[in-house]
């Protein structure tokens, strides 16, 4: 099995901002570049943090009210962010290309964050990852991902025999059913099955091949 790297999935080509640049500037780099974040880096290409839309929004809200709505601490407050380096939400949380799709998906989610910046080993940028990249592993055809558990998990790693294991995909949601000679069998299967790119729950129907004696027993989980 080959798991689709953040390497795969990474856009190289992509906009950022030097600290230095304003509020204007940053603006005008994200439309350009039809994106609703980008990566802040210093003079050697490495991310110092990362400026958004919601960065934006949130540094206008705090300049000073011309209608004089807002409380009298709100109108005198000065000096409010107007660069990236003001702006921007640091330190970088930055993703390395040899990762896997779940390491970026659980550093997204533990940081609650919608894009990585991704480095090499120096620490410089050399791509993005989004959200929106990391789900592009479940538009994989469920033929692909049947194919890929039959010949190389049922096959080729655990060595079982043809046809006792019949594999069925239906919109990224897996079902395994027969039986297996060794019970022990079944759990590894499973969580093999899960970690298939593409793969959104499985569900097994297998039993012990124990001559009258076997009955399958069923049971679900949802792939991580």
């Amino acid at each position: 099995m080959r798991h689709r790297k953040v390497s795969d999935l990474m856009t190289t080509s992509v906009a950022s901002v030097r600290p230095g640049a304003s509020f204007k500037q940053i603006v005008e780099t994200l439309a350009d570049a039809g994106v609703t974040g980008v990566p802040v880096v210093d003079d050697d290409g490495r991310p110092l943090g990362v400026v958004t839309e919601a960065d934006l929004v949130h540094g206008e809200s705090e300049q000073p009210d011309p209608t004089g709505v807002l409380d009298t601490d709100a109108r005198e407050r000065a000096g409010h962010a107007t660069t990236a380096a003001g702006l921007m939400t640091s330190p970088a949380v930055v993703a390395r290309p040899e990762w896997t799709v779940v390491q970026a998906a659980r550093a997204m989610d533990a940081r609650h964050v919608k894009r990585l910046p991704v480095v090499d080993e120096s620490g410089r940028l050399v791509g993005i990852v989004s959200r929106a990249d990391l789900l592009r592993v479940f538009l994989r055809k469920d033929r692909a991902i049947e194919e890929e558990i039959s010949g190389d998990i049922v096959g080729r790693t655990l060595r079982l025999a043809p046809g006792e294991v019949a594999v069925t995909v239906a919109d990224g949601c897996v079902v395994l059913r027969g039986t297996v000679e060794d019970a022990g069998t079944i759990p590894v299967l499973v969580r093999l099955c899960e970690g298939v790119d593409g793969v959104v729950a499985v569900t097994e129907e297998l039993g012990r091949r124990e001559g009258a004696d076997a009955h399958p027993v069923a049971a679900g989980r949802a792939a991580p």
